[in-house]
């Protein structure tokens, strides 16, 4: 900071500045004039480096009372856009925050321009709220046009359309969303199932056991489309439960049962 401050010119420290916040279209036609100035002294000999880009003119009432503000009207001296506002006024204010101003040379040199005396809001004067009109019409007709653009492929075989590798993974996933949820196959246990008639059911049970002496609860469901609890009940009357030994799990026939199904085979 020692060094910036040993660097700083302070000339101009004590000069009374304005501060303007003005609009987009006013400070780009002062750039535009300032850009153009620019090249025309770096041609030619003798121009002007600082054009004139606007003329203020205070009116001033002698009769006015102290309270009375001034009234300021700024001229611009030239505009790109035939409906953008030549004049404007300026709404002075003087109850702000301390300020300077300071600039920065190409090559570096910081240079203190003066203290803001007074600040001011730019606003359309109302001589020019028709052009004022217009140009918000203007504004808003190009922020609704959609400017698109149609290139004709003159590669047709499809080359030109395929995806970037990096894509290739997000469109599946976001692809495979939009896919309709295949319907969940209902499991044979979820069926609803009807009871058959008991001695019905014994005698199924019965040749089921001739083909082999053991069966699971499940298989016998699978064989038999019955009712859980309903076949559960029949086999506590016919078989017994091995809880162990190689048949563990299983159901068997009772022995008595056993001795009628041999004795049946034989006759």
């Amino acid at each position: 900071m020692a060094e910036e401050g040993k660097n700083l010119e302070t000339a101009k420290a004590d000069r009374s500045v304005w501060l303007m916040k003005c609009p987009t279209v006013v400070s780009r036609a002062w750039q535009e004039a300032a850009a153009a100035a620019g090249a025309s002294s770096s041609g030619a000999a003798g121009s002007n480096p600082n054009p004139v880009v606007a003329k203020v003119v205070v009116s001033l009432d002698p009769l006015r009372s102290e309270e009375q503000p001034l009234q300021f009207k700024m001229e611009m001296a030239q505009t790109d856009n035939d409906n953008t506002p030549k004049s404007y006024s300026l709404n002075m204010f003087k109850d702000f925050v301390p300020m300077c101003v300071f600039s920065e040379a190409n090559h570096g040199k910081l240079a203190c321009e003066g203290k803001v005396g007074h600040k001011f809001d730019m606003e359309p004067h109302s001589d020019n709220l028709v052009d004022y009109g217009k140009l918000c019409r203007e504004r808003t007709k190009k922020s609704m046009v959609k400017n698109r653009k149609l290139m004709v492929l003159a590669n047709d075989n499809g080359m030109s359309m395929r995806p970037l590798p990096g894509l290739v993974g997000l469109m599946s996933s976001s692809g495979s969303k939009q896919k309709e949820k295949k319907p969940i196959p209902v499991k044979p246990s979820d069926m609803k199932r009807t009871r058959r008639d008991r001695r019905e059911l014994e005698n199924i049970l019965f040749k089921l056991f001739e083909k082999h002496p053991n069966w699971s609860l499940k298989n016998l469901m699978q064989e038999t489309d019955q009712p859980e609890q309903f076949l559960k009940e029949i086999l506590n009357d016919l078989c017994v439960y091995n809880k162990r030994g190689p048949n563990q799990g299983t159901h068997e026939l009772k022995p008595e049962y056993k001795k009628s199904t041999e004795e049946a085979d034989a006759t």
